[in-house]
């Protein structure tokens, strides 16, 4: 078995989009762990949890800056890689805000959710998807919550919108794209992060487990499909 880790031409390699801290860096943690070659983003100049894990994993974990609702650093971000160079793009990005009912949100924050959650990452797939392999691999993190069927109690009105937003964004991208990339939108499960809570069932690494085995799973579908980390369909 090779080991040289300056030889990474046979190692399938990663490109996240939020990888700094909770779901993105578990994601990028899962994916090293396991082999690959992992680029991840950060927004700022802030040390985090990625930097730490570039700087112990001898050249296979990378960091480089981007902010999804930035059109230019997305632009910029596109030109640090060859077409067709990466195995999986990976968008991730979620903000919440006040479980108000959406016409009690602020114009401000509603407007901050939409762009993070919906308009940035389907920019992000639009002018990053050329970097992915015609038999690679795009994820979009969702959730269950961007679910128009499943939604029968209510709640967090403008988190939900922005997801269901997000999805038929990239469904719609979908249709009228023309490549066979897989194209994966995942629900992670209730997990405890900043906006599952404490008291969520799910460790990230819990969830960043399955999310990858099920990456790993539809390799080569093509087409675009919703699921969780367990690999469950979700509804529309």
């Amino acid at each position: 078995m090779e080991t040289a880790l300056d030889d990474t031409a046979h190692l399938r390699h990663a490109l996240i989009i939020g990888a700094s801290r909770s779901l993105g860096l578990g994601l990028a943690t899962e994916l090293a762990a396991r082999g690959w070659v992992v680029t991840g983003t950060v927004r700022g100049d802030t040390t985090t949890g990625l930097h730490q894990l570039a700087a112990a994993s001898a050249g296979r974990v990378s960091v480089t800056r981007a902010d999804i609702t930035a059109p230019a650093d997305l632009e910029r971000l596109r030109g640090e890689f060859a077409p067709g160079s990466l195995d999986l793009l990976f968008v991730n990005a979620g903000i919440t805000d006040p479980d108000l009912p959406a016409s009690a949100v602020a114009t401000d924050v509603f407007e901050r959710v939409m762009v993070t959650n919906a308009l940035g990452p389907v920019r992000a797939v639009e002018a990053l998807a050329p970097l992915v392999r015609e038999d690679g691999t795009i994820g979009v993190m969702t959730s269950r919550q961007g679910s128009i069927s499943l939604n029968v109690r209510g709640g967090h009105e403008v988190y939900r919108a922005s997801k269901a937003a997000l999805n038929q964004l990239i469904r719609s991208y979908d249709a009228r794209r023309t490549d066979r990339r897989t194209l994966l939108l995942l629900h992670p499960g209730w997990v405890q992060t900043e906006l599952g809570g404490d008291g969520a069932p799910l460790t990230v690494e819990e969830s960043v487990t399955g999310l990858v085995d099920t990456l790993d799973r539809h390799v080569g579908d093509g087409g675009l499909q919703f699921r969780n980390h367990l690999d469950e369909v979700i509804p529309w």
